[in-house]
């Protein structure tokens, strides 16, 4: 009777692995490798490429707000019980100072020149610069892209801009949280634009009527100026596009120093 051997020194017999075996393994160890590799790419695509975006980011920030030179920030006026009226006089003033009608911030082709910021995004807020163009390497790296078919922020028209809902530093990622009375400020060379949301859509990627000078309407003269933000929708996917709506309702040079909503946000990006 034939055993196998199992003394030290001497190896048992194995059978040879069929074709199908050989196929199976390979495949199995593939898979898993693919799986992997899957892995690697989504953790990139939704942890470092947001890294990476606010590094560039925050590079191109810097040198706009060098660009813009000296950057005003007021003092906060002390709020003690015996001047507490008198600020609070003071203040209603400043607020309802009139500069009069807002100046058209020319763009120039390729350039970064403004900051957005959103003080509704997030318990401080955000910050974003502007770039002119909507192409890849704009909105993936540099935050928000305008449309250069598009009108100028302070023009009469349709502001409209572009920027990632989630990756690439997710910059429109709260855009649905947007609600009445919301502000959003546009730091420019000539100053800031407040925006004020009033509605919000949602739409087929084709539907290119929402870049019109008046949104929806071809053919239609503009009477006021607006800044339309677009993004992909619903999160994670690109089947359709959410368009949210803001009237521009005010502005104030640089010199005047930041709107108060967003005093320690401009504080922030030129730090």
């Amino acid at each position: 009777m034939n055993r196998v051997a199992t003394a030290q020194g001497r190896r048992a017999e194995r059978r040879p692995r069929s074709a199908g075996n050989v196929i199976v393994g390979f495949l199995g160890e593939l898979f898993i490798t693919i799986g992997i590799l899957l892995m690697l790419y989504v953790a990139w695509e939704l942890w470092w490429t947001n890294i990476d975006s606010a590094q560039a980011q925050k590079e191109v920030t810097q040198g706009l707000i060098q660009e813009f030179g000296d950057v005003v920030i007021p003092d906060e006026p002390e709020d003690s019980s015996e001047n507490s009226s008198e600020n609070s006089s003071e203040k209603e003033k400043e607020e309802t100072k009139d500069y009069g009608p807002a100046p058209v911030t020319k763009i120039a082709p390729g350039s970064t020149f403004g900051i957005m910021y959103f003080p509704r995004f997030g318990s401080h807020g955000s910050h974003h610069p502007v770039t002119s163009g909507v192409e890849d390497y704009v909105i993936d790296n540099l935050g928000i892209g305008h449309y250069p078919s598009t009108q100028q922020p302070g023009e009469k028209g349709n502001f409209a801009v572009a920027a990632h809902r989630q990756t690439h530093g997710q910059v429109f990622w709260d855009i649905d949280k947007l609600q009445e009375g919301d502000k959003i400020y546009l730091q420019t060379a000539e100053g800031y634009y407040t925006y004020t949301w009033y509605a919000t859509e949602v739409v087929a990627p084709s539907n290119g009527d929402v870049l019109l000078p008046t949104p929806h309407k071809w053919g239609v003269e503009p009477t006021k100026s607006i800044l339309t933000m677009t993004t992909c929708h619903p999160k994670y996917t690109t089947q359709q596009r959410m368009i949210a709506y803001s009237e521009l309702t005010d502005w104030q040079p640089l010199d005047a120093g930041p709107p108060k909503e967003i005093r320690d946000m401009v504080i922030e990006a030129t730090s």
